[in-house]
C-alpha cells in the first residue's frame, strides 16, 4: 500500500518500496495463471517461425501500439496517418495529433537503443524516453525529459476534488530510486512477468511526470520484459486491452492503492498478457499465410513477375510506400516500378489511397486491413 501524506486542503499518495509486504500469494490459480501466461509468452518470442523476417512485422506492430496508446490519451490519429506522416505525407488528422503518435515510437525505440548499448532500465532511461515523448508538439512545455517540480493529481480540477492524488514532487526521486532497486531484484530477485506487473502500477502510481506517465508506463512493460530475455524482441504491447477494459484497469489500480490487493491485479495483468499475446502470435501467422498465398499468386504470371515480386517483398516491409521509397529498396526505375505496382494493382494485392495521378501512394490492402482490426 502506501502512505497519506499533507495536511492541507489536499492529500498525497507515497506508495511503500516494492517487494510488497506482506508477501505475494502466488499459489493456486494464479499460479497457473502466470504459468499459462509465460507458455503464450514463448510462442509469441517464436514468431519468426511464422513469418520470413520477424522484422516485417515489428516494423508496423510497434506503430500499431504507438496508435492505440496515443488514442487512450485522446489522439484520433490512425496507423494510416502515422504511416502517410512517415512518408511526409498530410495526415488525415491534425499535425499535433499524429506528431505524438510519431514520438511515441521515437520513445520506443530509443528505449530499446539504449537497452542494446547496456544502459539498464533506469531513471535516466525513463527519463530519455520521455524526452523523446515530449520533444515536440503538445507536449514541448511539459518538461520533457525532466520529473515534475509541481504537483499533479488524476481527475478533478484540482487536487482537492481530485480522484487520486500521486506523491509530492519531492519525493519522486526516492520513489523512483526504490523502483529501480525493485527492477534489479532488489532486496531479492522477482519473476520478471511478476516485477513487470508490479513495476507498471507503482510507475502509475508514482507518475513522476507532468504528461505521458501513462504512455511511459505502457512501455515500460515491453522494455521490461525485452530487457530480462523474456522476449527477445519487443513484440507485445497491452494498450488494446487495457482500452477495452479501462473502467476494470482503473479499478484494480485503486484497489492496490487502497487495500495492497495486488493478487487480483496480477490476474488481470496475466490475462492481459496472455490475451495480447496469443492475439498477435494469431496476427503474425495470418500475415505470414496471407505473404506466401499473395507471392504465390504473383509467381503464378511467370515471366513478368520478377519486378512485381520485389515490389512485393518491399510493402511486406512498410505496407504503405510511395515509388520513390520503392525505388530505393528494389534499385529498380521508376517506370519498371510503376508497372510493377500495376500488376498488384491489377491482382488486388495492393492499391492506390491518394486518388492523385501524380506523387501516389500504395498500400499493402490486406495487410494493412489485418493491423488496423482494433485500431
Amino acid at each position: 500500500m502506501g502512505t497519506v501524506t499533507g495536511s492541507g486542503p489536499f492529500q498525497a499518495f507515497v506508495p511503500d518500496p516494492l517487494p510488497p509486504v506482506p508477501p505475494l500469494d502466488l499459489t493456486g490459480t494464479l499460479r497457473q495463471s502466470l504459468d499459462d501466461t509465460l507458455v503464450a509468452l514463448g510462442r509469441l518470442d517464436s514468431v519468426s517461425t511464422l513469418l520470413p523476417d520477424t522484422r516485417l512485422f515489428l516494423y508496423t506492430y510497434v506503430r500499431k501500439e504507438a496508435v492505440l496508446s496515443s488514442q487512450i490519451e485522446g489522439t484520433q490519429s490512425s496507423l494510416s496517418d502515422l504511416l502517410l506522416f512517415e512518408l511526409d505525407e498530410a495526415p488525415g488528422v491534425p499535425m499535433d495529433d499524429v506528431r505524438e503518435v510519431s514520438n511515441h515510437v521515437a520513445a520506443l525505440e530509443v528505449g530499446l537503443q539504449r537497452i542494446k548499448e547496456g544502459l539498464p532500465i533506469s531513471s535516466r532511461l525513463i527519463r530519455e524516453m520521455h524526452g523523446a515523448l515530449l520533444r515536440d508538439g503538445r507536449g514541448a512545455s511539459k518538461q520533457p525529459g525532466e520529473f515534475r517540480r509541481t504537483q499533479n493529481w488524476i481527475g478533478g480540477r484540482t487536487p482537492a476534488d481530485a480522484v487520486f492524488v500521486p506523491p509530492p514532487w519531492s519525493r519522486i526521486a526516492d520513489c523512483i530510486a526504490d523502483l529501480e532497486r525493485f527492477v534489479h531484484n532488489q532486496p531479492h530477485p522477482t519473476p520478471t512477468l511478476v516485477k513487470a506487473a508490479l513495476a507498471h502500477v507503482q510507475f502509475e502510481t508514482i507518475h513522476p511526470f507532468l504528461d505521458g506517465n501513462g504512455r511511459i508506463g505502457r512501455l515500460l512493460i515491453t522494455l521490461l520484459l525485452t530487457s530480462d530475455g523474456v522476449l527477445s524482441e519487443p513484440l507485445l504491447y497491452l494498450s488494446l486491452y487495457f482500452k477495452r477494459n479501462r473502467q476494470r484497469y482503473y479499478e484494480l489500480l485503486d484497489k492496490v492503492r487502497r487495500d495492497g490487493d495486488w493478487e487480483e491485479w496480477l490476474e488481470f495483468f496475466a490475462d492481459a498478457v496472455r490475451t495480447t499475446a496469443m492475439g498477435a502470435v494469431d496476427t503474425a501467422r495470418q500475415l505470414g499465410g496471407l505473404f506466401k498465398a499473395d507471392r504465390e499468386r504473383i509467381q503464378a504470371l511467370g515471366r513478368g513477375a520478377g519486378s512485381a515480386l520485389q515490389v512485393h517483398e518491399a510493402m511486406q516491409a512498410r505496407p504503405l510506400r510511395n515509388v520513390s521509397g520503392l525505388q530505393k529498396v528494389t534499385r529498380r526505375s521508376p517506370p519498371t516500378i510503376l508497372k510493377a505496382l500495376d500488376v498488384l494493382v491489377k491482382l488486388g494485392i495492393v492499391r492506390e489511397v491518394t486518388g492523385r495521378r501524380r506523387n501516389r501512394v500504395f498500400e499493402y490492402r490486406r495487410y494493412m486491413e489485418l493491423l488496423n482490426r482494433d485500431v
